[in-house]
């Protein structure tokens, strides 16, 4: 069916940072889909905080299972949105994963390197590929202020080395220029790009390190000393999909409570 308002296609949405973009956009007037890839519950939970904060009763959400580390079901979230809205205005590639058990990098396993580049790296790539050949097939008209839209969602971990972790660091410095790549080419078409990098946020990846980083914020490490939160990131994409940014395409945006900030 035809979609009359603008429909984000958001990875990792059920919990984390993805639950706090999906609620902002929620409250910015657009539909959603929802990705996810086990936790049909979480996603639900997702769904009811979203229709508490929609602006208007045509708002639909709807949750899809997919594997974004997989090519087949990449292509199955991108043609069932499409059967769903009818269109996509916007991709946010939120959908990111930690090593399952972190090891300094002479101990690190192909194993877990494939498996977090999979779904870091290389599945937000080609999903991006797919959603602007639809884009460019269909020309597609964003009903979004400020147009169709890609949003990568990395880490200071882009540029911060953590050798316990070494693959999660290398899979975000390669979305970094991911990111970079598509900046350089949509831009000319009308289709913005941006990379956001949050810093140290509260969210199911940290938990088991929360005593560690909590010394760490009271000793300023965080210059803001404090946790970010997910809505810290839901923010910065509501003020870029309300068009606040219409000249910045290729722009990094941290979100870090000024940790990667130079200092002496």
């Amino acid at each position: 069916m035809a979609e009359s308002l603008p429909v984000i296609l958001i990875t990792g949405a059920s919990r984390g940072l993805g639950r706090g973009i999906a609620q902002r956009v929620a409250e910015l007037g657009c539909s959603a889909i929802l990705n996810y890839v086990s936790n049909a519950k979480a996603a639900k939970e997702t769904i009811d905080l979203c229709r508490k904060k929609q602006s208007s009763k045509e708002q639909r959400f709807v949750a899809i299972q997919a594997d974004i580390n997989s090519a087949e079901e990449r292509h199955n979230l991108v043609t069932k949105t499409i059967q769903e809205f009818g269109r996509i205005d916007a991709l946010v590639n939120n959908a990111g994963i930690g090593p399952k058990e972190r090891k300094d990098i002479t101990e690190m396993s192909e194993m877990s390197f494939d498996e977090v580049l999979g779904t870091n790296l290389r599945g937000p790539h080609f999903l991006t590929q797919l959603v602007v050949q639809q884009w460019l097939k269909d020309k597609t008209k964003s009903l979004l202020p400020g147009g169709l839209a890609v949003i990568f969602i990395s880490s200071v971990s882009a540029e911060m080395a953590s050798t316990n972790r070494g693959e999660y660091c290398i899979s975000k410095a390669g979305l970094s220029m991911v990111a970079k790549l598509w900046a350089a080419r949509l831009s000319g078409e009308g289709i913005n790009v941006f990379e956001l990098r949050p810093g140290i946020m509260a969210t199911d990846m940290t938990s088991g390190v929360k005593r560690k980083y909590d010394k760490m914020l009271s000793e300023g490490f965080v210059p803001q000393r404090r946790w970010g939160e997910a809505d810290d990131v839901g923010l910065a994409i509501k003020a870029i999909l309300s068009g606040h940014f219409p000249f910045s395409s290729g722009s990094v945006i941290n979100i870090d409570g000024g940790v990667t900030l130079p200092r002496l």
